[in-house]
């Protein structure tokens, strides 16, 4: 197989996943998605748990791909009020996934997956050991893109666009210090 079979594996995965749920996917299932045999996707992935850990790696790597485009920089680089701008506006644009929310949840049980997902947040935490008004307003920033990505991701209804830009914008606001207080 090219190396590229590896993604095409990883992509079928996730719409498996999207479709059927996370029980649903096994190793079968992703094999006749990504039109490959069991065995040719054995060859990258030995066994289920090894295709979930590197699924998860696959979705955590496509938010930081799109997190470092966003801040123009390494995430380690950029300060917290840059990354909390570049996440409300990356996690507004978005549509929610299914298969996100599924891995989500399966970490709950698998620290492994958790840790992927983990190393990636890490850099998104918003200062929470202050009560001073602008480390809160990023905090909440964060809390509210969050929660508008699993309001979508669990009731399959996106909010109106105009409803969804009046959100962008306020959670920019309250990225850049320009909130009300």
């Amino acid at each position: 197989m090219r190396p590229s079979s590896k993604n095409l594996i990883l992509n079928a995965a996730v719409r498996v996943t999207e479709r059927e749920g996370i029980t649903g996917l096994t190793l079968e299932s992703a094999a006749e998605e990504a039109g490959v045999t069991k065995g040719g996707l054995m060859y990258h992935f030995r066994t289920r748990d090894d295709l979930l850990l590197a699924i998860q790696r696959h979705l955590t790597a496509a938010w930081e791909e799109r997190l470092v485009a966003e801040v123009g920089k390494p995430l380690r680089e950029a300060e917290p009020r840059e990354l909390t701008a570049a996440y409300a506006r990356v996690g507004t644009e978005l549509g929610a996934s299914k298969a996100e929310l599924a891995f989500m949840i399966e970490s709950v049980n698998h620290p492994e997956l958790a840790n992927v997902w983990t190393d990636l947040m890490r850099h998104l935490d918003a200062p929470t050991q202050s009560a001073d008004p602008q480390d809160i307003d990023l905090l909440l920033a964060r809390l509210v893109i969050d929660g508008l990505w699993l309001h979508e991701a669990t009731s399959g209804t996106p909010l109106p666009q105009p409803v969804r830009e009046a959100v962008r914008r306020r959670l920019l606001a309250l990225t850049d210090g320009s909130a009300p207080a």
